[in-house]
């Protein structure tokens, strides 16, 4: 009798991820290092590229089949905003904070010193150094986080851009040599550089994005639409393994591992100490990245909706898109929840919530237990509340927050 012949084994689905030298990368590069993407099943490739735009071009173009990148770039992508649209989806966020508002040493020096003479916290005292100087200041590409983030702390001060302040476009692999060759006045970036800044003399941090939106997200997990259809199971492996990943990056004891993972010329190329200074726990920990706590891995499609209407805001999309059927259609916690819940993980059970409605810490309904939540205050204090952008429909929101003994259903 002949032996049966053996069942050739499945092949492994191949995912081609892009990553910017930058600190909040550290969950994919973690995952992919310790070997839980192939622990789920997913032959990972990592490809680090020198910029937003270059990963933006290859996700269009299919030369990338998900991104570590900001949401905004994501929904340039979709709407074809980087030539050959591609649907997109984020059933996954990396992060939050993590960026930096970094001077030149003069001009930082000037901030702090009006801070403390005039009793000023420090963006106040940044707006006031900045009225009356024609500066030009940095900023990543256009479709990054920062970018409308920063915009949105000089637009809520009187500052305009382009008639107080330029801004340009600098990669922020080269922020530090754009400042020290006094190309810019300053940089808008994410971690590490400006701590590289500080370390090479060039510059000082004087603010982070976390003043302008407290626990603001950063960056997010994009994947091309096309492969999470094709590979359903794939994908949830792969945010099982994220989530892993998250866990043990935001937890302070592990940060000399992650950092000198991260320091390998593959990666940021950068000294050990430097990069742990912008990691949990570090000693610019008020600049740097938060990759788990307070639901800082979910896709809210809230905070996709605010990142939409900056982008029309600033003349980037169409007047005529729905930005809440938009949002609805990238970002996509259902994803979420059905690849973490199963494992235990705290899943929120609602999709949007209130933005800025909280000064201090509150409380998050989500399964198995609530979650504690930090403060998420605007510098500006507007609130954004999803359920204004019409329309939202059903599936707009049920959330309760307990901030101060005050209980807020919507």
């Amino acid at each position: 009798m002949n032996a049966p012949t053996p069942t050739p084994r499945e092949a492994a689905p191949r995912l081609r991820i892009g990553l910017l030298r930058l600190t909040d990368s550290a969950p994919v590069v973690t995952a992919y290092e310790f070997g839980f993407f192939a622990e789920e099943g997913v032959d990972v490739e990592l490809v680090i590229e020198p910029s937003s735009a270059n990963i933006a071009d290859k996700l269009a173009f299919g030369a990338l089949d998900a991104a570590a990148i900001a949401p905004p770039l994501a929904f340039a992508v979709q709407l074809g905003l980087r030539g050959v649209a591609r649907p997109m989806v984020i059933p996954y966020s990396l992060g939050v904070g993590g960026v930096a508002i970094t001077l030149a040493i003069d001009l930082a020096r000037q901030v702090r010193a009006r801070g403390e003479r005039d009793d000023l916290d420090a963006l106040p005292a940044l707006a006031a150094c900045l009225r009356g100087q024609p500066l030009t200041l940095g900023v990543a590409p256009t479709f990054s986080a920062h970018n409308l983030l920063f915009r949105y702390w000089l637009g809520s001060v009187g500052i305009e851009p382009g008639r107080d302040v330029k801004l340009v476009v600098v990669p922020p692999s080269r922020a530090v040599e754009a400042l020290r060759e006094k190309e810019i006045a300053g940089f808008c970036a994410g971690a590490p550089w400006g701590e590289v800044a500080r370390r090479n003399g060039v510059g000082l941090a004087v603010a982070g994005t976390q003043q302008i939106w407290g626990h603001a997200p950063e960056k997010a997990f994009a994947m091309c639409a096309g492969w999470a259809d094709r590979n359903p199971a794939a994908m949830a492996g792969v945010l099982r393994a994220l989530h892993r990943s998250s866990r043990f990056c935001d937890n302070p004891e592990n940060g000399a591992y992650i950092a000198s993972l991260l320091s390998r010329r593959r990666y940021l190329n950068l000294g050990a100490h430097t990069i742990l200074a912008t990691l949990p726990g570090g000693a610019e920990a008020a600049h740097g990245c938060v990759f788990h706590r307070g639901a800082a891995t979910f896709p809210w499609r809230s905070q996709g909706l605010w990142f939409l209407g900056q982008m029309r805001r600033w003349h980037l999309i169409d007047d005529s898109i729905d930005l809440a059927t938009l949002a609805e259609r990238v970002y996509r916690p259902d994803l979420y929840r059905a690849a973490l819940s199963p494992v235990g993980a705290s899943v929120p059970l609602a999709d949007w919530k209130v933005e800025g409605a909280h000064a201090t810490g509150w409380s998050l309904d989500a399964l198995p237990a609530p979650m504690a939540m930090p403060a998420d205050r605007f510098c500006d204090g507007a609130i954004f509340d999803p359920a204004a952008v019409p329309p939202l429909g059903e599936s707009a929101m049920r959330i309760r927050a307990r901030d101060d003994g005050h209980d807020a259903a919507r």
